[in-house]
């Protein structure tokens, strides 16, 4: 080896600053402040590295550090949803409205969650969000909230069909996702199943025959995720209600009153009025809000399940509780507002983005697209949108990018749909398809 190399090598290495020197930097102090001061090392020390190698110069090694460093301390990283799919489920379904993420920080440290400020005594927990989730479902007369929609189905089965009947019909008998299935989950409850009619035809007359001593409830569960057309048949809830048994409804997506965009989905409200004892929901499906299981009902039902020792084991955190009543009482969600776009401006948008990009450059155009709820919900139904329409390879650079958009990919092209982006993300959108065309 030539001695000036070595000499060279030694040279840089000794121009690489100290650990402490470069910890200094205040972004990195910023940053230590936000993610610990051991994540701020771990990045200088590989950034420091890079310098011995000479992957990046010496005089860099602070500005590699903070290039590093991850946005937040959790392993979360938020994407733009550009699917076409409102409620994405890989994606954490409903985003959160911004007085759902306010009232979350303002939850974050002590709380009145099981306090009475007035009186200084314990009080019944997130009985706020529950008053708001009553007014908001309007045919209940009380209401509970546990930690998912399987959970509230669990919760229902346990407490009140343990040992005892549950009639379903067997065109009902559904997969919920990721390979869980209704009757398994029902079955683990200790709960009896009677199945009645066939996959696509079921009468009332079919669940008064099998309704006996032995019988809990009825249960009738929305098949959310697929649909059964032609010779079909299917009671409803006041059909159901007349038999004289508790019905328990399972509708799914949490919808808690009629949508004009979606009339074939089931409403907790219509549910409630047309006779349900019970109503099970998810809220982070159409009802914008955060994850957890809503029960709806008649007081004595809803009390005897709150009162059940697995609803300790469900209950939600104080997060859920403030994200789940600000999403009753606040503005309207990012998945209403989604879901209530009018066509002809989301049209305008991809053509704005569209000519924005296509004059630097990018091999881009404003495309029709169809869009769909997702999460369960309203199968079957197109939501008419608007799309940008890229080069196939843009769907892996921009789902791995710094700031990661997930699309979709359709005849060869990446489809980026505007439907589930907000409008005020549109300039985020464009930067990473940006970033993607200058590599």
């Amino acid at each position: 080896m030539d001695p000036t190399d070595t000499a060279a090598e030694t040279d840089v290495r000794r121009r690489i600053p100290r650990t402490d020197t470069v910890m200094s930097d205040p972004r990195l102090l910023r940053a230590a402040g936000r993610l610990g001061a051991a994540r701020v090392k771990s990045a200088v020390r590989q950034a420091q590295q890079r310098a011995r190698e000479g992957a990046v110069a010496p005089d860099a090694v602070a500005d590699t550090a903070v290039s590093l460093l991850p946005r937040s301390a959790g392993g979360l990283r938020p994407v733009i949803n550009a699917t076409g799919v409102l409620l994405h489920t890989n994606l954490g379904r409903a985003p959160l409205s911004a007085a759902a993420r306010r009232a979350v920080q303002e939850a974050a440290g002590p709380t009145d969650v099981e306090l009475d400020l007035r009186t200084g005594l314990r009080a019944r927990r997130g009985r706020s969000a529950l008053a708001a989730l009553r007014a908001a479902a309007g045919a209940a007369e009380a209401a509970h909230v546990v930690n998912n929609g399987a959970a509230a189905l669990v919760l229902a089965a346990t407490a009140l069909a343990s040992g005892r009947d549950i009639v379903v019909s067997r065109g009902e008998m559904v997969e919920i996702g990721d390979g869980f299935r209704l009757p398994d989950l029902l079955v683990s409850t200790g709960a009896r199943l009677r199945e009645v009619g066939t996959t696509n035809r079921t009468t009332a007359a079919d669940y008064a025959e099998a309704v006996g001593p032995g019988t809990a409830f009825l249960l009738k569960v929305h098949p959310s995720n697929f649909r059964i057309t032609g010779f079909t048949a299917a009671p409803d809830v006041g059909e159901l209600a007349s038999l004289g048994v508790p019905v328990v409804v399972d509708i799914g997506s949490g919808l808690l009153a009629p949508h004009p965009l979606l009339p074939e989905e089931p409403d907790a409200r219509t549910q409630l009025t047309a006779g349900a004892a019970l109503v099970t929901a998810s809220g982070d499906k159409l009802l914008g809000g955060p994850q957890c299981g809503l029960l709806l009902g008649r007081e004595e039902l809803v009390g005897a399940l709150s009162r059940h020792p697995l609803a300790r084991a469900l209950r939600v955190d104080k997060l859920t509780l403030a994200a789940l009543e600000a999403t009753l009482t606040g503005p309207g969600t990012p998945t209403g507002e989604a879901l209530d776009a009018a066509p002809e401006g989301l049209t305008r948008r991809a053509e704005r983005l569209a000519a924005l990009l296509d004059a630097e450059g990018v091999d881009v155009r404003a495309v029709p697209s169809e869009a769909t709820v997702g999460g369960g919900g309203a199968p079957g139904v197109t939501l008419p949108s608007a799309a940008l329409s890229l080069p196939e390879r843009y769907a892996e650079a921009l789902r791995t990018g710094t700031d990661p958009v997930v699309g979709r990919l359709e005849s060869g092209r990446c489809l980026l749909d505007l439907r589930a982006v907000p409008p005020a993300d549109d300039e985020r959108l464009a930067d990473a398809v940006r970033s993607v065309g200058r590599r």
